[in-house]
């Protein structure tokens, strides 16, 4: 069924273009419409889901000009160039919005149409249709310029009718938060523009009906409500939510934020697409099968302890809590005031950009684990009161781990040992005696005697002329150092600690064996050195003497 419908909507602007081609090139006409009237034209063709049809300007079936033109016609193919050509006003949107009903919106090859209060219309695309949606919202719905179609009446002064709804304009646009006297009657305008009660005797400024077979379908009843809808429908769908348990809000017909946010949670209770419009999804709304919002009971303590009087601080005031929630992919102010409440508790380290994302989904499932509430990842009614409350629970810091005492090793002390020293050894100079008579050879062999020997405290005394006399002076050197190496031994005994003088015992026994050997080979080396010596010598002065006797002899 949507396909034909899309196949005879292309018809129908196929025959539109041509018609226009053959009229000729030049489509532009004077003002044929109002702004109000622009407006409710562009919402009635979003509550009844027009598709969208390039080239499209007919019922059920338009592009994003089409749309505007099918109402009021003008210069189709540059909107805001003949704005601005025949001196109509315009700006750029990043410096704020007139609040003007029916403005054009424009950015490269693509229009819309402003609503009021931030929201617009515009036919999209193939996938989307035609969209209501809050400028800016999700990033994506950015606009370039404002302008005041060529083809468009706007008000300047007196009253105008919108939406079912009566505003007041002064200096083209309409007033805000304020109060004006009129004609003796005083009459009070909220943040939307909308007037407390409904002028007497007055007909619109502006006229808000449209030509053509347009003016009656932006008459004609919605078939679907969203944000933005105000009607006698909306109190309806409000009251119903109430008796459910989703709603606590007033009961004033306007479907803004609490509505939309109650709605929405209906709908995710119900198994229906969470989108937050009421169209179809009324029949299950109304019906005796209507689910009731889910309410936690808390169980009070049979044995209450006996309460004493404490004095606390009032409470602060908590953001006014929406009964429904936030998910991921959704973008807003709300979630940025939540975003903002997570890091002022510890649980959201990022800066609050109002994009419900993976991030913001475990941040708030880590915040539900911590106040013991079911983890689901969404800010449900339950969550929002409790995060905004004055018990709710900080995240936990990473706990410090205390600096453990180090415990300073025992210092081995080092063990001195005694340093062995071995003899120097010092050769006694032998003068050769010079050949002289017996009795001189006699004296020198007579007055030879062997060094003296220090090593520490032992002294090797000289050596006598026998091998008997040699043996008994070794003798009593080894005796020597014997003593000496035991007093090092009790000397470094004292030294080393209870625990480790066994083990330095048997080292210091080691070195002191070897050293006593070496030291005994070294006296017995030295003493048949010398004795070896000192039998050469006899030997070399014998025979010099005979050699000498025997030429005394000769003459």
């Amino acid at each position: 069924m949507n396909k034909l419908k899309k196949i005879v909507a292309a018809v129908l602007s196929t025959a539109t273009i041509a018609s226009v081609a053959i009229g000729g090139s030049n489509v532009t006409a004077g003002a044929s419409g109002t702004g109000a009237g622009l407006a409710e034209h562009a919402l009635n063709a979003y509550y009844e889901g027009w598709d969208y049809v390039w080239g499209g300007t007919s019922v059920g079936a338009v592009d994003c000009s089409g749309l505007i033109w099918m109402y009021c016609g003008g210069d189709r193919m540059s909107m805001l160039s003949d704005a601005q050509a025949n001196g109509m006003d315009w700006g750029y949107v990043d410096n704020g919005i007139p609040r003007v009903h029916g403005l054009g919106l424009s950015r490269p090859n693509h229009v819309g149409v402003y609503i009021e209060d931030g929201m617009e219309v515009d036919a999209r695309g193939s996938d989307y249709g035609v969209c209501y949606q809050q400028i800016g919202e999700n990033g994506w719905n950015n606009w370039d310029c404002w302008f005041k179609l060529t083809a468009v009446s706007y008000p300047t002064e007196g009253w105008e009718k919108f939406n079912g709804n009566y505003y007041y304009y002064e200096d083209g646009e309409y007033i805000v938060n304020t109060e004006r006297t009129i004609d003796g009657t005083t009459y009070y305008f909220d943040s939307k523009g909308h007037s407390s009660t409904t002028p007497s005797g007055t007909s619109s400024s502006s006229g808000s009906s449209s030509s053509g077979s347009s003016s009656s379908k932006a008459k004609s009843k919605p078939t679907s409500w969203s944000k933005g809808s105000n009607d006698d429908e909306v109190v309806k769908i409000q009251k119903r939510l109430a008796e459910l348990g989703y709603y606590d809000g007033a009961i004033d017909g306007d479907f803004g934020d609490m509505t939309d946010a109650a709605f929405r949670s209906f709908q995710k209770a119900a198994g229906l697409t969470v989108d937050g419009i009421a169209g179809s999804d009324r029949e299950v709304l109304y019906s005796d099968n209507a689910p009731f919002a889910k309410q936690e009971t808390v169980e009070e303590p049979t044995d209450a302890p006996e309460q004493t009087e404490e004095v606390t601080a009032p409470a602060e005031e908590t953001p006014e809590s929406p009964v429904v929630v936030m998910e991921k992919g959704e973008f807003s102010d709300n979630v940025a005031t939540v975003q903002s409440k997570l890091s002022e508790l510890g649980y959201f380290s990022l800066e609050a950009t109002g994009l419900f994302g993976d991030i913001t989904a475990q941040a708030i499932s880590d915040f539900q684990l911590a106040n013991g509430l079911e983890t689901t990842g969404v800010i449900d009614a339950k969550t929002y009161e409790i995060l905004f409350s004055d018990e709710a629970v900080e995240a936990a810091k990473p706990e410090e781990v205390p600096a453990v005492e180090e415990i300073p090793e025992t210092a081995e002390e080092e063990t001195t040992e005694p340093e062995a020293t071995e003899p120097e050894t010092t050769e006694p100079e032998v003068t050769e005696p010079e050949e002289t008579e017996p009795e001189v050879a006699a004296a020198v062999e007579e007055t030879t005697q062997a060094p003296v020997v220090s090593s520490g405290s032992v002294q090797f005394s000289p050596v006598g002329k026998s091998n008997s006399e040699y043996a008994a002076t070794a003798s009593k050197n080894a005796a020597q150092a014997n003593e000496v190496t035991a007093r090092a031994l009790e000397k470094s005994s004292s030294i080393v600690p209870s625990s480790q003088t066994a083990e330095v015992k048997r080292t210091a026994n080691i070195w002191v064996w070897m050293f006593l050997a070496a030291a005994v080979l070294g006296v017995v080396a030295f003493v048949f050195f010398m004795v070896s010596r000192k039998h050469g010598k006899k030997s070399k002065v014998a025979k010099k003497t005979s050699t000498r006797a025997q030429l005394n002899s000769r003459w």
